[in-house]
């Protein structure tokens, strides 16, 4: 009986998961700010990998155990369980089909994951220096061991696509360009580590300019002819492990040409405030792009988005939300040089000593119009992905650390953040035909991206009732012709772009359809209690229960 009294319930397993999980991944280590993930990176190699695995299966075992417990059917309990036990099966089923033997990106992969870490990684201090010292002495290990598994994925014929593969390479040789940028990153550091420091960043840039040459002359020769698309198969496999269900992605591609439809009326409608007998609504956006209103200077711009995201949690807070202190601290950055043109933001650290931070690449530009900059603010800051991500931190103690940190899925948090945009707009704070237009242009890339992500890994064919290769069957290149038609983005991001949907098949259709899941909760929560509903009581219960997969976000959401 007393075995049975301590056996561990559903959140406490998924607990337990992070700290193993932590002790394997020190990088997710430090995006949680643990001290003593610092001077550490994983193991990107086949046997870490499988390690990873281990862990996911013996913490199934253990969740099987703990859903007989007493206690193990409260809300609380049973929404943890469901995510850890439909996170994990993703995880492997990903892992199975040996996703990481051939986990080449240009903007999520292991060499990217390194980076990206060591503009959260402390130096506060001379002692946060020498953890960033022995950090960057391990990244030739780390390196290699990623090499190891795709060189495996050859032997085993799995290939990444030639044009993630070419566009990566790229991307080391510019991040290995001279003394390379963690030289770069290095610099800052203090006098008295300054021989040490140097020393480890030329040993991570000479592993990253290896890693370079090795892809360049055996990778990629190796898997020329190899197809961009994934396929059916390995498509509904990632569409699982980014939305957290399996989708009839039929009705998802025809929903992403009705919402194209849809917004095509709204920015035609709206483009015509902005250049009057403007042919299309893209050449209103051209327009604004030369002629409406900038921001000039790269300390300028983020000088006002910090200042936009300021305005908006003074605005919304007490109306809209009940924002704790600490949740309404959020950084505007700068993203390093050489990454994917996309905006992107980095979550605060468990205890807040670190924020939340939003990142805007330059891309070498100095000139920002600002109608493509404020939607996209309320998407990555607030009422975005900060608010979201943010008060899962505030009450990690009432879910589970697990809930409110590496559960996340992707869908969720980016329909979110998508339902955040529109948010905003329904409440006015888009405040000219500008701004408008560019959240329409936002929302059109969101629908682009359902019908191009489907239809290209799928090879859908194009309804014969489209003006655009009516009847044909998707490839990349009509995908690229396609996106840069229906777009304001310039010809490097679109490029950019669909080389990420190429790299991370089913992340992309996430954002219109979790936008969706979220609306359908938000209206049948409204339609249940009437004249009674409550939106900011509703959004602060929709926000505090955690990660869900979109198999479960509807009727959670709707419960409220």
């Amino acid at each position: 009986m007393s075995d049975t009294l301590n056996a561990p319930l559903p959140r406490q397993v998924a607990d337990a998961y992070v700290d193993d999980l932590i002790a394997l991944d020190p990088i997710t280590g430090t995006y949680l700010g643990v001290a003593a993930s610092s001077a550490l990176l994983p193991d990107f190699s086949p046997a870490g990998q499988e390690a990873l695995a281990d862990l996911a299966r013996r913490t199934l075992a253990r969740l099987d155990e703990a859903e007989k417990q007493p206690g193990a059917e409260s809300d609380a309990e049973r929404r943890c369980g469901r995510l850890l036990r439909e996170r994990l099966s993703a995880e492997l089923a990903v892992h199975e089909a040996r996703e990481s033997l051939r986990a080449v990106s240009n903007i999520h992969s292991p060499v990217h994951s390194v980076r990206e870490v060591f503009t959260l990684t402390p130096t506060e201090t001379d002692e946060d220096w020498t953890a960033v010292a022995a950090r960057l002495r391990a990244v030739p290990a780390a390196l290699e061991g990623y090499r190891a598994s795709l060189a495996l994925g050859l032997e085993q014929g799995l290939y990444a696509g030639p044009r993630p593969t070419e566009t990566f390479i790229g991307q080391l040789a510019e991040w290995s360009q001279g003394a390379g940028w963690f030289a770069e990153f290095a610099a800052a550091g203090p006098e008295s580590l300054r021989t040490e420091l140097d020393e480890a960043a030329a040993a991570a840039n000479g592993a990253v300019a290896a890693l370079r040459d090795w892809m360049a002359e055996v990778y990629a020769p190796a898997i020329q002819g190899a197809p961009d698309p994934v396929g059916a198969e390995r498509y509904a496999r990632w569409v699982r492990y980014f939305t957290g269900a399996d989708l009839d992605l039929d009705e998802a591609y025809a929903y992403g040409w009705a919402e194209y439809h849809r917004l095509l009326a709204e920015m035609r409608a709206e483009a015509e405030k902005v250049l009057p007998g403007a042919r299309t609504p893209w050449v209103a956006l051209k327009h604004l792009a030369e002629h409406g209103t900038a921001v000039e200077g790269v300390e300028e711009v983020r000088t006002w988005l910090q200042g936009l995201m300021d305005e908006a949690v003074e605005a919304l807070d007490g109306t809209h939300f009940e924002l704790a202190e600490r949740v309404k601290r959020v950084e505007s950055r700068i993203a390093p040089p050489g990454g994917a043109a996309a905006p992107y933001y980095t979550g605060p650290s468990e205890d807040f000593s670190r924020p939340g931070r939003t990142w805007l690449p330059t891309m070498g530009r100095t000139r920002f119009p600002v109608y493509d900059l404020v939607s996209t603010w309320y998407h990555e800051g607030v009422p975005g992905h900060h608010l979201q991500i943010a008060q899962w931190a505030h009450v990690a103690d009432q879910l589970s650390r697990y809930q409110a940190t590496v559960g996340g899925v992707s869908a969720n948090a980016e329909g979110w953040a998508l339902y955040a945009e529109r948010l905003m707009d329904e409440l006015g704070f888009l405040k000219d035909a500008e701004q408008r237009l560019g959240y329409l242009d936002a929302q059109m890339l969101r629908a682009v991206r359902v019908i191009v992500d489907i239809g290209m890994h799928l090879e859908l064919e194009i309804p014969a009732d489209s003006s655009f290769h009516p009847g044909e069957r998707w490839t990349p290149e009509l995908a690229q012709e396609f996106f840069a038609m229906h777009s304001g983005l310039t010809a490097d991001f679109v490029e950019s772009e669909l080389t990420r949907y190429l790299s991370m098949p089913g992340q992309a259709i996430g954002y219109k359809l979790g936008e969706r899941a979220w609306l359908q909760g938000r209206e049948a929560a409204r339609a249940r209690h009437g004249a009674s509903f409550d939106a900011k009581a509703w959004h602060m219960a929709a926000l505090s229960q955690g990660s869900l997969g979109l198999d479960d976000l509807v009727a959670e959401l709707s419960a409220i």
